[in-house]
């Protein structure tokens, strides 16, 4: 037992150390943001603060527009999310359910769109937006996380609708469902970790994203979102440090009550899509 827990030390320091350089980040955001002016532009970093201030917050609730921002930000990002599970549900049970021709050739192409990398749609998208004039709306801004979204979200429900025993929609539908009713009844309940995990993965996608936020929003500032609002910090005079690290820690807060809450359905709902179907 000792021999076996000296062998597994390197190994357990080595995920110490990823751990504690992954997390310094989030900690010196957050610790910033409670920093005194002082110490924030001190020489000497301050890595454990004695006196603390919640100034920096107050100058960022304050700031032009952050509640406008913060609503814009949930709109878009709550209705890209339920669109994505929407239409997904509905290819991913085509997809896992259903033979027909194409299945295979339509399973590659989600694969393609979902590892081409998302910089290179960005002329392409502002071309469309232009011409069809939906610059400047939140609406364009909804559509592209959709489309961004829905590829992992089509993978990782197949997969799950393949670990589900068909047997299962079949017997239901012996005792009198519809197949609809006996995937309302019997299925679905069942996709609830894959419906968790990939609603997670759209939620933090969309809520993060700022090159298609700032190059879709141009000339309407009202309808920018809380990455693009991020940058209104930064002014002819320098950076606001205090009060852009209070911003980005209101900015993670969502999204990380959100993972902390779905954590345990997410990790099981990202394990059995992959390894399923």
């Amino acid at each position: 037992m000792r021999h076996a827990k000296l062998r597994r030390l390197p190994l357990n320091l080595t995920a110490l150390a990823v751990f504690a350089l992954t997390l310094f980040p989030v900690y010196w955001m957050a610790v910033t943001a409670f920093k005194p002016t002082a110490d924030i532009t001190a020489e000497t970093p301050v890595f454990l603060p004695t006196d603390l201030t919640l100034e920096h917050f107050r100058t960022a609730v304050g700031a032009d527009g952050f509640a406008q921002f913060w609503r814009n930000s949930l709109l878009v990002t709550v209705s890209a999310v339920l669109l994505s599970l929407l239409v997904a549900l509905g290819a991913a049970f085509a997809v896992a359910r259903m033979r027909w021709r194409g299945r295979r050739a339509f399973v590659l192409m989600v694969f393609i769109a979902q590892m081409a990398p998302w910089e290179a749609m960005l002329v392409p998208v502002y071309v469309i937006a232009r011409d069809t004039g939906m610059l400047d709306r939140l609406s364009m801004l909804t559509l592209v996380y959709f489309m961004v979204t829905l590829p992992f979200t089509v993978i990782v429900l197949r997969g799950f609708l393949a670990g589900v025993p068909v047997e299962l929609e079949e017997a239901a539908q012996v005792d009198g469902c519809t197949r609809a009713g006996a995937f309302r009844r019997v299925t679905f309940p069942l996709l609830a970790p894959g419906l968790l995990a990939t609603s997670l993965f759209g939620f933090i996608t969309a809520w993060n994203e700022f090159a298609f936020a700032n190059m879709l929003i141009v000339t309407d500032q009202d309808d920018r979102t809380l990455p693009v609002w991020l940058s209104s910090f930064s002014n002819t005079f320098g950076t606001d440090w205090g009060a852009t690290m209070a911003a980005a820690t209101l900015f993670a807060l969502p999204a990380l009550v959100l993972f902390l809450v779905l954590q345990r359905r997410v990790a099981a709902g990202f394990a059995t899509g992959a390894v399923k179907g």
